[in-house]
């Protein structure tokens, strides 16, 4: 009979559920106050158990929420920083794992008086860092406080996390309630009383798990008048439900109807999923999703949807982990989202607190969808492509779509017809260049709403730019879902069942989680981002960052092996372009690729254009520094392809800036220093002129047109980097502006540029780029050392060549008479005039005028004047003319003699008769005596 009441007793103790999480902190009293002592017991082998087994000391990095917290993440009154071993903020220890704090709260931290504090937050680390405890799933520790002297009541058994509780059918729960002062107690188990206790401060009974799925149990303890409540959710496990998925069923969210959306997960392997959001009041437990009969997808509809209205929701997989939808187009963030302005993003859902943790998706029936005004964009032909590469973040300083578009005048006077734009997939934290993407269906938040986006393509297609975006798929990050769902916190990696993912890299420049791109779950995903993009969001093409990696041969220890020729690889990409190219057969496929030419000229002759870095070799050449200054592997002709596939570049994101280089590091030679400011811009000025005009796509990197000279490594490497526009209003700046744009329209409009008869002599100080076309011929000659010199131009044929540069004609009788150049001056001769306005620096016209550093702003001009400053270099009559595009003088005015130095004078864009200008291109021309300085004003 002993043995048998014995066995019983084991059997009870066997059913009776405990706490399925157990607590990382206990916290004494039960009920702390912000004004008297609390002591936090934190118990190292529980949550993430970073602290297991540690040895030496341990401390608490913590702070408070208040009641101007926004969010979880939105600590006050930090004690130290993260590596500040303050001894205020030492743990005791107690031994077997267990460490210990005491504080009073209000004045431990110092909060001001004017504050309430609600929670005290923790997390623990060893004494240099490198370790740290944090609570289950890797969040922040969080330590309610109540209010003194009120009536508080909580569940102290079991201990029910955000994923609440998960039993089996007829388990038995253990519940324990506490109050902080004698109550009548109260416990409802679906709305059904089952205990009351009076005149008691604690309940305890046993609750049996019957009712299959979600349950609700509410302690209620009243006092008199004042009643506090507290309640947890728990779950009866049923197996998921084997169901066809539906035919219609996209993934992420297909919506059906305007009320009703169908939710679609693929997750094989996994044996349960429920979905927690706005729409079940985040009820862990209320939607289970239905499991196909291959295991490989979870699904469900929802209906009783509110037409058009966001709801948040998170996907609860296994009972204990909680993501966000691969597919969402819209996600929330707990820690980022605050600092986003309303001005940049208007009425942005705020993040579900408390309710859920991680990142959070967004659906919503019945969007309205955007209006595409440009439907019949034409794509500029890969030869003609100029490219500007940008970053949002760091080129405009409200960092928005908005703001963007509002730019692309200043893009479109330079002439560039393509922009190519830094990630923008959500990606991980706001001030990021982006290479860290989590989800790749949702622009990123930071730079503005999806419509701002598409109105931005939409203009920049209306005059004439095509939009290509960098897209990142070598790597994913850990706040991706799709990292998260296969990942083994023991060992930071995914697990070999993750159907994306490798769970040890395959190259040794991989970052993040690298992709499996031989799995065919990656295949489908790659090819369902390419294509959303394309026909969402109307982007042209893309520039695939790292496509090295996109291969499964394992050369971890050898980047030479792993830059050989790799047939896997190549099938692998040839696969993806051809998906893309059904999808949209024009658009650009563009790799940064970087690999044995072997391989690259297979790629390229297959379609795809691919980065040509010349960064060290234009920068030795700008610099002055000649022995490894030949940048002819710019040229596709020496890499032998079938076309001019190579987008050859001086400067990218991730290089050093050209003129901080020549700044810092530039040649001299007596009084020619390249260290000077002017010398600078004018070497970049030359080496455009061999940059442009060898024929090929290019692309350039922002602010390179007016000589962008701050460090790549200022504020670390890729941090934010200050924006200078003031640099357009700076004479020498705003003419290296110019030069841009002459080059640019000269390598666009005339066809010689698309040549490919051309001979590139790039090797000395004294290079040379010739071009054979039936429409001219072209000579580009340049000066790239410090000293002056002469040089055979070997000129195609006799006759008149014609100066880009000066707009001077040159009768040339030997093809092989030597011209004088100083150093770093050139020459881009035709054998045809040119008519164009755009003549690079007229440079004998401001050799002989009085008037210097002339700058003309605003311009373009919609207020119908503009200021013109200027400095003269002696006293001079000065007068003002304006002249339309026919040569015709619309109006003149005389400003009398001015002394020497500077002047600032505004000028009306009125005719003779004060009748304002109508929009169009105008040449104001400033006089002093017998010379004149021109320049153009476009009056809108």
């Amino acid at each position: 009979m002993k043995t048998t009441l014995r066995l019983l007793g084991l059997l009870l103790l066997l059913i009776i559920v405990q706490a399925v999480q157990a607590q990382v902190v206990t916290v004494s009293p039960a009920f702390p106050v912000q004004n008297e002592p609390v002591t936090i017991t934190f118990d190292a082998t529980k949550g993430s158990g970073g602290l297991a087994n540690a040895t030496g000391d341990v401390y608490a990095h913590t702070g408070v929420l208040t009641n101007l917290s926004t969010s979880d993440s939105d600590w006050k009154y930090v004690k130290a920083d993260w590596k500040t071993n303050t001894p205020a903020a030492k743990m005791e220890s107690l031994g077997n794992n267990l460490y210990r704090i005491t504080l009073t709260p209000r004045t431990y931290y110092n909060v001001a008086a004017a504050e309430q504090i609600t929670a005290l937050m923790f997390v623990f680390r060893n004494s240099d860092g490198s370790k740290e405890g944090k609570d289950t799933g890797g969040k922040d520790i969080k330590v309610n406080l109540y209010a003194a002297g009120a009536v508080n009541v909580s569940f102290t058994q079991p201990t029910v996390g955000i994923n609440g509780l998960f039993v089996d059918q007829d388990q038995t729960i253990q519940v324990k309630g506490s109050a902080s002062v004698s109550s009548t107690i109260s416990l409802f188990l679906n709305g059904e009383k089952v205990k009351e206790v009076s005149a008691a401060t604690t309940l305890e009974t046993n609750l049996k798990a019957e009712k299959p799925g979600a349950n609700k149990v509410k302690l209620i303890a009243q006092n008199g008048s004042t009643t506090a409540v507290d309640s947890f959710n728990y779950v009866v496990r049923t197996a998921a439900q084997t169901q066809a998925l539906p035919a219609n069923a996209k993934d992420g969210a297909t919506y059906l109807s305007t009320t009703s959306a169908l939710l679609n997960l693929y997750a094989p392997g996994k044996k349960s999923v429920y979905v927690v959001g706005d729409f079940n009041n985040w009820e862990v437990g209320a939607t289970p999703l239905h499991r196909t009969a291959d295991g490989k997808n979870f699904w469900v509809q929802l209906d009783n949807l509110k037409p058009g209205q966001e709801y948040a929701y998170q996907y609860l997989v296994d009972e204990n982990l909680r993501v966000g939808d691969p597919y969402t187009q819209k996600t929330l963030d707990p820690n980022e989202d605050r600092f986003i302005a309303p001005e940049t993003y208007p009425n942005l859902k705020p993040y579900p607190t408390g309710k859920a943790t991680g990142m959070v998706s967004i659906l919503q029936t019945n969007q309205t969808p955007y209006t595409w005004k440009v439907t019949n964009f034409a794509r500029p032909k890969k030869t003609d492509l100029v490219i500007y590469e940008l970053l949002v973040r760091d080129f405009i300083q409200n960092h928005d779509y908005k703001t963007l578009t509002d730019t692309l005048d200043y893009l479109s006077r330079l002439g560039v017809n393509a922009i190519e734009l830094m990630p923008i997939q959500e990606f991980e934290g706001n001030l990021s260049w982006g290479y860290n993407s989590a989800y790749y269906f949702a622009p990123d938040k930071y730079y503005g709403p999806k419509e701002a986006l598409k109105q931005f393509i939409d203009e920049a297609h209306k005059r004439g730019m095509a939009v290509i975006l960098d897209m990142v798929l070598n790597h994913s990050f850990g706040q991706s879902p799709m990292v998260q769902l296969y990942y083994n916190n023991a060992t930071g990696k995914t697990t070999p069942e993750s159907p994306w993912f490798n769970p040890d890299p395959t190259h040794d420049y991989n970052v993040g989680h690298d992709f499996n791109h031989e799995s065919a779950a990656t295949k489908y995903f790659v090819d369902r981002v390419t294509e959303f993009w394309l026909q969402e969001y109307n982007v042209d093409g893309y520039r695939f960052d790292l496509s090295k990696g996109f291969t499964q041969k394992k050369t971890i220890g050898s980047v030479s092996d792993w830059n050989q020729y790799d047939e896997s690889r190549i099938e692998l990409l040839k696969r993806m372009a051809d998906h893309i190219w059904t999808v949209d057969q024009e658009a650009y496929i563009i790799l940064e690729h970087l690999a044995d030419n072997s391989e690259e000229k297979v790629l390229a002759n297959y379609g795809m254009m691919l980065w040509g870095n010349l960064h060290h070799n234009y920068k030795q050449a700008a610099m002055g520094y000649t022995s490894e200054s030949n940048f002819n592997w710019i040229s596709y002709k020496q890499r032998d392809w079938n076309d001019p596939h190579v987008v050859g570049y001086m400067e990218s994101h991730d290089e050093e800036r050209l003129m901080y280089e020549a700044l810092n590091y530039g040649n001299s030679s007596g009084t020619y220093r390249v260290k000077d400011l002017n010398t600078a811009l004018q070497r970049m000025q030359l080496a455009a002129a061999f940059f442009f005009t060898i024929p090929g796509p290019k692309m350039i990197w922002q602010f390179g047109e007016l000589g962008y000279d701050v460090s790549i490594e200022q504020n670390g490497r890729t941090g934010t980097k200050p924006i200078y526009w003031n640099y357009y209003e700076n004479a020498e700046r705003k003419k290296l502006y110019n030069v841009y744009a002459a080059l640019i329209n000269l390598k666009i409009k005339e066809p010689a540029f698309e040549s490919g008869t051309y001979t590139l002599n790039l090797g000395g100080e004294m290079k040379t780029i010739h071009i054979q076309h039936q429409d001219m011929d072209v000579a580009v000659l340049g000066n790239f050392g410090v000293t002056a010199g002469t040089i055979d131009p070997k000129f195609q044929r006799t006759g008149t060549w014609y100066d880009f540069v000066t707009g001077e004609s040159l009768n040339v009788t030997n093809v092989n008479q030597s011209l004088a150049l100083k150093p770093g001056e050139y020459r881009v001769y035709t054998t045809k005039r040119l008519t164009t306005q755009s003549i690079l620096l007229a440079s004998k016209e401001e050799e002989k005028s009085l008037a210097k550093n002339v700058v003309l702003y605003p311009n373009p001009s919609g207020t119908g004047e503009v200021q013109v400053r200027y400095q003269l270099v002696a006293p001079s009559e000065v007068t003002v003319q304006l002249y339309d595009q026919l040569g015709r003088l619309v109006s003149s005015r005389s400003l009398g003699r001015q002394t020497a130095g500077s002047h600032t004078i505004t000028q009306s864009l009125t005719t003779q008769g004060k009748r304002r200008l109508s929009a169009g291109i105008y040449y104001c021309k400033l006089l002093t005596g017998s010379t004149a300085r021109t320049l153009q004003v476009v009056v809108q």
